[in-house]
């Protein structure tokens, strides 16, 4: 695709990666059958190859609109489109671009301007989260379905492992899953603790910045990416030897942090280090697989249903390794029918979005309720969330059902 980028972006650094990702683009479409908002909508401009002319235009200096912003914002950063477009063409990358771009041009209403202020002071904020989703868990049967489906009900997180290891990895503990459910890291925790890993948490980690940069707040996110990496690095420098992550949405932004601070001259070394040890748990697990199968084998008796969050899937190009720890231990685990489609969670998209969000969400739960399991699985906390707010089935994080049945053998 040739280009001519307008002198307001062409020799930024932003400029020039959009111009080499936007030259990557050879119109090709196979991207528009996997969108999942194109096949809802059928308009060109909602799925990735539209989506790239509107923001080629904007960069070239086309004055854009609210209506090119509301084609963008329909977009759920899913990224389907970069496992099956055959160029390579970062997608992600160009739609965080241009979603700026065009921010700075098109201001949102005032209505639109809080909700997603609200959304990137409070989230990312776990003292102030956590009391809030205390208050609405308290309160949730009075509260309207709309609000009950981001509420989650109330759950005992157990105990943390106390035990010290020769073997250590660092943990991030998120900003909202800690609220939401406080069970998957514990259970993380209690899962390698049996298989001789210490879990430690750096108290000052918090949010991993995806919330931030995806409501178009880069320096906010850049901030928060810097936070994590200080309180990360002395641990990094003892020996710690990977950070895990259990909620895949972070692991996609964590594991770019090399890239988005690259022009940063005091934390771009850190930062490619601090990428290159973060592991999604699912990265983790298949070394003990043997183990695993020793204790658990014949233990887990239930057919599971696995959603593989487009995060891991698509964002971090991780596949199988889900099913294969779980097929290891004797769990007869299924997917589902288009199981490479988003389930309309996507970060704050279900608050932004609800309509497309619920009818994506609905298309999925669907699918999933075609293979009989008796529990839904995966591996993102917006999955998790987003998918229980729509069915009596439970939704755990695949983690939780290897705790449990390790707790139970004790």
């Amino acid at each position: 695709m040739q280009t001519n980028l307008a002198d307001f972006i062409k020799d930024t650094r932003e400029g020039h990666e959009a111009d080499a990702i936007l030259r990557s683009c050879v119109h090709c479409g196979f991207c528009t059958a996997t969108c999942p908002t194109y096949q809802l909508l059928g308009d060109e401009l909602d799925g990735p190859r539209g989506r790239i002319y509107l923001i080629k235009q904007v960069l070239e200096g086309k004055k854009p609109t609210a209506k090119t912003q509301l084609h963008l914002d329909r977009c759920l950063t899913c990224r389907n489109c970069e496992t099956t477009c055959p160029s390579g063409v970062k997608y992600g990358r160009l739609i965080d671009i241009g979603r700026k771009v065009v921010e700075d041009q098109v201001p949102y209403s005032f209505s639109q301007k809080l909700k997603r202020t609200a959304l990137k002071e409070l989230l990312p904020r776990k003292w102030l989260f956590t009391p809030a989703m205390k208050t609405g868990q308290l309160f949730r049967p009075l509260l309207p379905q709309a609000l009950q489906n981001k509420v989650p009900r109330r759950e005992n997180a157990g105990s943390w492992p106390t035990r010290a290891h020769a073997r250590k990895m660092l943990l991030l503990d998120g900003c909202v899953q800690p609220a939401m459910s406080p069970n998957i890291n514990a259970a993380t925790a209690r899962v390698l603790d049996a298989l001789g890993v210490q879990l430690v948490v750096a108290p000052k980690a918090g949010c991993c910045g995806a919330i931030r940069h995806h409501l178009n707040d880069h320096d906010g996110a850049l901030d928060d990416m810097r936070r994590n990496i200080d309180a990360w690095w002395p641990l990094v420098q003892a020996g710690a030897e990977a950070i895990v992550m259990t909620a895949s949405g972070c692991g996609a932004t964590v594991k770019d942090y090399g890239h988005l601070l690259e022009a940063d001259p005091a934390y771009a070394e850190k930062a490619a280090v601090i990428s290159g040890l973060t592991k999604d748990l699912s990265e983790i697990m298949p070394a003990f697989e043997a183990e695993l199968e020793g204790k658990l084998n014949g233990k887990i008796s239930k057919r599971v249903a696995y959603h593989p969050p487009c995060t891991l899937q698509h964002g971090q190009q991780i596949r199988g390794k889900v099913e294969g720890v779980l097929r290891a231990v004797g769990v007869d685990v299924q997917l589902c029918g288009d199981s490479h489609l988003c389930c309309g969670s996507a970060g704050t998209y279900s608050v932004m979005q609800p309509e497309l969000s619920y009818q994506l969400r609905d298309n999925k739960l669907a699918k999933l309720a075609e293979t009989k399991a008796e529990m839904i699985v995966s591996a993102n906390i917006g999955c998790l969330t987003h998918l229980q707010s729509g069915t009596d089935t439970p939704v755990k994080h695949w983690i939780e059902l290897i705790d449990s049945a390790l707790t139970a053998t004790h």
